[in-house]
């Protein structure tokens, strides 16, 4: 197998994608991706990353590729758990502090910014429409979020989601309220749980 079949194999295996990262670890130099690229068996979606022509680009798998420790979270995080209907057209993800890559560039992104200690407090797997993984902050984690956050939030979106998650039968209000003590919301989100309750 020569490295033009490698590199189209490695996009196979990973959802019709393939970075400059991967092929580097399997010791194959740029220039075969420029090549893939020149001859269209492949697009370069963004820096350091390509893909088949025959796929959809998905937005999010995107971005989490290119930033592997970005979490999607608040309104992009309701989305996914179906406590919104509304497809985020400014995507919400959470960094470190120190973060500096590429999504400060980015205008489609809204970044928020979090302690490495806190950072990955209910992160948790979710699947895009494209069937890709994501790292997207659990239910609870993000209820408190948007608790925090209620000012960078849209007040129809904050409310629908505050209310579902209140009725809902799977909720979990022991993580709850331990994520509040940790990200101290507790208070606030007790108020909000009075209402609702």
């Amino acid at each position: 197998m020569n490295n033009y079949e490698k590199i189209i194999e490695l996009a196979n295996k990973n959802n019709g994608y393939v970075t400059t990262k991967e092929i580097k670890v399997h010791g194959i130099a740029r220039a075969f991706l420029t090549n893939l690229v020149k001859e269209n068996k492949l697009e370069r979606i963004d820096r350091g990353i390509y893909m088949l022509p025959t796929e959809l680009v998905d937005v999010y798998y995107k971005l989490q590729i290119a930033n592997k420790d970005a979490v999607f979270s608040l309104a992009t995080a309701l989305y996914f758990h179906n406590l919104s209907d509304r497809i985020p057209i400014i995507i919400d993800i959470t960094v470190p502090y120190n973060y500096s890559g590429s999504l400060l560039k980015n205008k489609n992104v809204s970044l928020n910014y979090m302690k490495k200690e806190t950072l990955n407090l209910g992160v948790v797997e979710a699947e895009t429409n494209f069937g890709n993984r994501i790292f997207v902050y659990d239910i609870e984690r993000t209820i408190c979020d948007i608790v925090k956050y209620k000012d960078k939030m849209d007040a129809e979106i904050f409310t629908k989601a505050m209310q579902q998650y209140a009725s809902s039968k799977t909720k979990n209000s022991i993580k709850l309220y331990k994520y509040a003590e940790i990200l101290n919301v507790k208070e606030k989100l007790s108020e909000y749980m009075r209402i609702l309750l």
